[in-house]
């Protein structure tokens, strides 16, 4: 079976339970919280594919990842009780080694459902608070449906510019995209 076929199917699943629970919302932070973890701690995947690693452990791990304190999360009409409980399904149907990807694939649902797009610029410098916001005023016309999530990196590799990623999209407008293009172009005559 498809790996990514799997995550998508439990994200679903978890989606509906989340609306009729009344919590999507608060899951959808969760599950940004964990994939946030996962990010920053790429060995808490192998520890989830560990077959030696006890289920106690493996719910301990993700609940904590996730940000959820155990106490909150008895309760079965939030957010915290409904990881739990999503949890518990996972660890019967052994599939606990796909939370990250169920957790990309609910935030994915999440902004599908909300129109939420994800705005990351990527500059080799900060920005400073005026050319965020004219960024943004741009980047709100040209989409004026849904809600933005806008995020600034900082890249000194750029060298100069910046680099706009809008969901699947990206504009570079970075010095060292032009000096790529210059070289290639030199590179063909």
């Amino acid at each position: 079976m498809n790996q990514g076929l799997i995550p998508q199917r439990y994200a679903r699943a978890l989606y509906k339970v989340a609306l009729e629970r009344n919590c999507t919302e608060q899951l959808y932070t969760i599950m940004k919280t964990l994939d946030g973890s996962f990010t920053a701690n790429p060995e808490l995947i192998r520890v989830m594919e560990n077959p030696f690693v006890s289920a106690a452990e493996k719910k301990s791990l993700l609940l904590t990842a996730a940000g959820v304190d155990a106490k909150n999360a008895s309760e079965k009409n939030n957010a915290a009780g409904t990881l739990v409980d999503f949890i518990k399904l996972l660890d019967n149907n052994r599939r606990t080694d796909f939370m990250r990807g169920i957790a990309l694939a609910y935030i994915a649902i999440y902004r599908k459902e909300r129109q939420i797009s994800t705005v990351t610029v990527t500059s080799a410098a900060p920005l400073q608070p005026d050319a965020t916001a004219r960024l943004m005023a741009i980047i709100k016309a040209r989409h004026p449906q849904g809600s933005i999530e806008y995020s600034e990196k900082v890249d000194p590799n750029l060298i100069g510019g910046f680099t706009i990623a809008i969901d699947n999209q990206r504009l570079d407008a970075s010095i060292k995209n032009e000096l790529k293009q210059l070289r290639l172009k030199l590179l063909s005559h």
